[in-house]
């Protein structure tokens, strides 16, 4: 049975609602050879909606503008970064740090897929480990003048996703949903972390969105009507693109050729976060 609060956080192991530190004091400073300009998460409150692909697309828009990019996989039990790049090999490294593995277009990444000696090998950890390699890939890599380091969080609102948002000072957090009823329920539970958190909130991706077909160009919602105006309405967010089911854009992430996608699904989001340029 968990004990009582008796808010005196100093003394406390864990973090709620009721505790009085101030965030900022708990930032790690990332490794001292990095220059990061921004840090963005990609979230979603539950698994399958397609965060790792919006991560993708982000940083693929991005680079695209000329922004340095880097990708920091964390979910470390289920990266998908590296396939999606169509990037393999082992993380280098020195005593100053180690190194990300660069994409054909130039976008660097780390993923534990790069750590594996097999990239089917199962990483079978507790949480208090994979949030210690969450602060290694902050820590430890050399992320060299990254205007924007994108980071593909694990699904919910457990140990990893709080570490990141403890320890990262993030520029913001990009919420990933599906159209199906449940995920307003899904996108509160995202947002009151956030809140809870103090992390800013850039906006809502919606992915799944729907099938154009492409004899009649008519639209069809396979998963159902969306609900993405209202439940925007709802908590006060901006919409930044939707991402419809598309079997080309499929086959490219399998191919790992997701830098070779023409379709500009994200411009929304992309010019949201040139914003953060301007306030910078």
């Amino acid at each position: 049975m968990a004990e009582e609060c008796n808010h005196d956080c100093n003394s406390c192991g864990t973090t709620c609602s009721s505790d009085t530190r101030k965030m900022g004091d708990m930032f790690e400073a990332p490794n001292d050879l990095s220059n990061i300009r921004h840090a963005i998460a990609v979230v979603s409150g539950k698994g399958g909606v397609g965060k790792s692909l919006v991560t993708g697309l982000l940083s693929v828009e991005m680079s695209r503008k000329g922004r340095h990019v880097g990708v920091m996989d964390a979910d470390i039990t289920g990266p998908s970064i590296p396939k999606m790049f169509g990037v393999s090999g082992e993380i280098i490294g020195s005593q100053a740090g180690a190194f990300p593995v660069t994409s054909a277009g130039g976008i660097d990444i780390v993923s534990m897929n790069l750590f594996l000696e097999n990239n089917t090998d199962p990483v079978v950890w507790r949480g208090p480990i994979l949030s210690g390699v969450v602060k290694q890939f902050w820590q430890d890599v050399i992320w060299n003048d990254v205007d924007y380091l994108f980071i593909d969080m694990p699904p919910g609102t457990g140990d990893v996703p709080l570490t990141v948002m403890q320890s990262i000072k993030l520029d913001g957090i990009v919420i990933v949903t599906s159209p199906q009823e449940l995920v307003s329920m899904i996108v509160a539970k995202a947002v009151k972390m956030a809140s809870a958190m103090k992390v800013p909130i850039l906006g809502l991706v919606e992915n799944l969105s729907y099938f154009e077909c492409p004899d009649c160009g008519k639209k069809h919602e396979i998963f159902g009507a969306s609900h993405l105006e209202e439940i925007a309405k709802e908590y006060h967010l901006d919409i930044l693109g939707r991402i419809p089911i598309q079997p080309k854009l499929a086959a490219e992430c399998d191919a790992g050729q997701i830098e070779s996608v023409e379709d500009s699904y994200l411009q929304e989001a992309a010019d949201k976060l040139l914003e953060l340029e301007k306030k910078a």
